[in-house]
């Protein structure tokens, strides 16, 4: 699909940050926002399920089975493209659309980018908008380097693999201050826990941020030395972040 006909104005993709738990809308994001999000009939998600979940967060106020919500294609997939050609047909056709990730801002850490850059190269406006992120509450909250960081997703799942990833990263955040953010399958933290109080020097600071801006946070910053005397973090089942500094 190409980009809208000569002189026919696109529409806006709008990327509409969702929260990260059970809150309530105003708790983690301006009226402004709310106000975007509940003037928009097309969305493209990243699942459906959790879209219409967050959608009624937002006080959404148009039945949902009207609303068109639509499915990020698989990554590399066959005519993936395509796909997110036939997704921006809204935008491309003069209508605003809005992208939603399942928490969090979408396309930062989140396979809503392929659909951005998308949008870039077909002409149409890309409109960011302000909410919540555990990536940079967690580094706000951390008291860690904010001035070189790195986010590097998921940790290797293998074991072995895990432990040299770990030890790795640590040496390089401390030969470069900078800090390291990786996150886990929440029903592995525990275990990537146990790993990191294994494997870091006693120094090396560990900040766990665990169910953001909801009644149930937990964010706290040691020493490894210090985690290693503290009752053990039940992070199980729950998202988390850690943020290493060595």
């Amino acid at each position: 699909m190409n980009a809208g006909a000569p002189g026919k104005a696109l529409g806006t993709l709008f990327l509409i940050p969702v929260g990260l738990g059970e809150a309530p809308w105003s708790s983690f994001v301006p009226a402004q926002v709310q106000a975007i999000a509940a003037g928009l009939r097309h969305f493209v998600v990243e699942t459906a399920r959790s879209a219409r979940a967050h959608l009624k967060q937002l006080d959404y106020p148009h039945p949902l089975r009207e609303t068109d919500i639509r499915e990020l294609p698989p990554v590399g997939g066959a005519g993936e493209q395509a796909a997110l050609d036939a997704l921006l047909g809204p935008a491309l056709a003069g209508i605003d659309l809005g992208l939603m990730s399942d928490a969090g801002c979408p396309a930062v850490a989140d396979p809503g980018a392929r659909l951005v850059a998308r949008a870039h190269a077909l002409g149409v406006r890309v409109a960011p908008l302000v909410g919540p992120s555990s990536i940079l509450l967690g580094l706000m909250g951390s008291g860690l380097n904010g001035q070189s960081f790195a986010f590097h997703g998921y940790l290797p799942v293998a074991e072995s693999e895990r432990d040299a990833r770990i030890r790795t990263l640590e040496e390089e955040s401390r030969q470069l201050q900078r800090t390291q953010i990786f996150i886990e399958t929440p029903y592995r933290n525990e275990r990537l826990v146990d790993a990191l109080l294994k494997h870091c020097k006693p120094h090396t600071r560990l900040c766990i941020a665990c169910d953001l801006t909801t009644a149930e946070e937990f964010l706290h910053t040691r020493t490894i030395s210090a985690w290693r005397k503290a009752p053990p973090a039940k992070l199980a089942k729950r998202p988390a972040l850690f943020l290493l500094l060595g």
